[in-house]
C-alpha cells in the first residue's frame, strides 16, 4: 500500500444470496483525493460506499482505512460520516442543533458544539438559518445544512450518495461549485456516489466506472474521456462515435479495420496490445473530433458518407446526427461558426471524417 494511500480495497466481493452485487474489487483512494464512483442503476456503487461506511459487510476480501481492516468495524466506530441523497435532517432539531448532533453523540460540551456549529454554518455560508426549521428550507440549504452536520467532526474521509439528484439543474450546478471548493479547502478525502457524468467529470480527481458489480475503468476525467478502455464505457459516455469490424491490418504504422461504415484507419498509439488481424475490435472517436463536409479532405484521414437526420441546440454548440448507409448513428459536436459554411437539412449528403490520430482502439471488451 502506497504511503498516501487511505482506503484500500482488495480483493472486496459482495453477494446478497446468490446474486453477486459487486465483482472482485482491487483498487485504493488516496489521502485528500476527490473519487467519483459512476455508472447505471443497479451496477454496485451504492453498495461500494456502504461497505466502505459499514452499512453492510464484504462476502469476501479486506477494506482497509489508514492501512487498519475495518470490515467488522460497526458505522459509529469508523468516523466515515455520509451524506445521504435524502439528507435525512432532523425535523424535531433545529439548523443548528443539526450539525450539533454528531458532535453531541461524541461526547463534546455544550459551548463547543455551538461554537463550532457556527462555524461551520457560517463556511456553508448559512449562519442566519441557524434558529430555522428545516421544513422552512430550500433545498439548496438543506443540502448544505447536511454537509455541515457531517464535516463539523472533522473526519478523514466522507462519503456522499448522489446528495445532488434532488435538486434543480441550475442549482446542481452551483452545488457542484461548492463541493469542489470546499473539498480543496478542507483537504478531506470525498467519496461520491452518481450516476451523472457531468457531476463526477466536473469534480472529481478521479472517476471509477461500474457496470453490473464489475469496475470497467478507473482514470482522471480526461483520461476516461479520451480513452475508454472497454466498449461499455465508450457507450455509456455516449461523447464517441463507435465502429467495430475485422482486423485487416496492424503493424507499427497503425490499424486497418473493416467495419459496415467502410475501412477505417487508426494510426498506431503505442498501445498496450497490437490487436490480431482477423480478430474484431472496436475503434472510437469523439463526436468533438468528428468534422462534417460535403467531400473528405485529402491525407491520412477516414471518411464516411452520411445523410442527416436531426439537430440538437444548446448553447454555442450544436449537435448535428447523422446515419450511415447501413443505419449506423454518427454524432458530430461543434460550434456554430464551424458548421455555418454547410447546408444543414435533413435528408443532407455529407461526409463525417477524422484524423487517423484522433482515433482510439478500445483495448478491452
Amino acid at each position: 500500500m502506497k504511503n498516501d494511500t487511505l482506503v484500500s480495497f482488495e480483493g472486496v466481493v459482495k453477494r446478497f444470496g446468490e446474486f453477486v452485487a459487486v465483482q472482485r474489487m482491487d483498487f485504493e483512494i488516496a489521502k485528500g483525493e476527490f473519487l467519483a464512483i459512476m455508472g447505471s442503476s443497479g451496477c454496485g456503487k451504492t453498495t461500494t460506499l456502504r461497505m466502505l461506511a459499514g452499512l453492510e459487510a464484504p462476502t469476501e476480501g479486506v477494506i482497509r482505512l489508514s492501512g487498519k481492516p475495518i470490515n467488522h468495524l460497526p458505522t459509529w466506530s469508523r468516523d466515515t460520516p455520509m451524506v445521504w441523497q435524502s439528507l435525512a435532517l432532523f425535523p424535531f432539531l433545529n439548523v443548528r442543533e443539526n450539525v450539533e448532533f454528531a458532535l453531541k453523540m461524541r461526547g463534546v460540551g455544550k459551548s463547543e458544539r455551538r461554537r463550532r456549529a457556527e462555524q461551520w454554518l457560517d463556511r456553508m455560508q448559512i449562519p442566519e438559518f441557524a434558529e430555522r426549521n428545516i421544513a422552512q428550507l430550500s433545498g439548496g440549504q438543506r443540502q448544505r445544512v447536511a454537509l455541515a452536520r457531517s464535516l463539523v467532526v472533522e473526519p478523514e474521509i466522507l462519503l456522499l450518495d448522489e446528495p445532488l439528484s434532488a435538486l434543480d439543474a441550475a442549482l446542481k450546478v452551483r452545488m457542484q461549485s461548492v463541493l469542489k471548493n470546499l473539498q480543496r479547502e478542507t483537504g478531506i478525502t470525498f467519496v461520491y456516489v452518481t450516476h451523472s457524468q457531468s457531476e463526477a467529470f466536473s469534480m472529481a480527481d478521479r472517476v471509477v466506472i461500474m457496470s453490473r458489480g464489475k469496475i470497467e475503468q478507473i482514470g482522471t476525467p480526461q483520461e476516461i474521456y479520451r480513452a475508454p478502455r472497454t466498449r461499455f464505457v465508450a457507450d455509456f459516455l455516449g461523447s464517441s462515435n463507435i465502429f467495430t469490424g475485422k482486423v485487416t491490418g496492424a503493424d507499427t504504422s497503425g490499424v486497418a479495420l473493416d467495419t459496415p461504415a467502410g475501412l477505417l484507419h487508426l494510426a498506431s498509439a503505442g498501445g498496450p496490445a497490437r490487436p490480431q488481424i482477423g480478430r474484431e475490435a472496436t475503434l472510437t472517436v469523439l463526436d468533438t473530433k468528428t468534422n462534417l463536409a460535403l467531400e473528405a479532405p485529402s491525407g491520412r484521414v477516414n471518411a464516411v458518407r452520411v445523410r442527416m437526420i436531426g439537430e440538437e441546440f444548446v448553447g454555442a454548440t450544436a449537435t448535428i446526427y447523422l446515419e450511415t448507409a447501413k443505419g449506423q448513428e454518427i454524432r458530430v459536436q461543434k460550434g456554430h461558426d464551424e458548421l455555418a459554411s454547410l447546408p444543414l437539412e435533413i435528408g443532407q449528403e455529407l461526409v463525417a471524417w477524422w484524423a487517423h490520430e484522433d482515433g482510439h482502439l478500445v483495448t478491452e471488451g
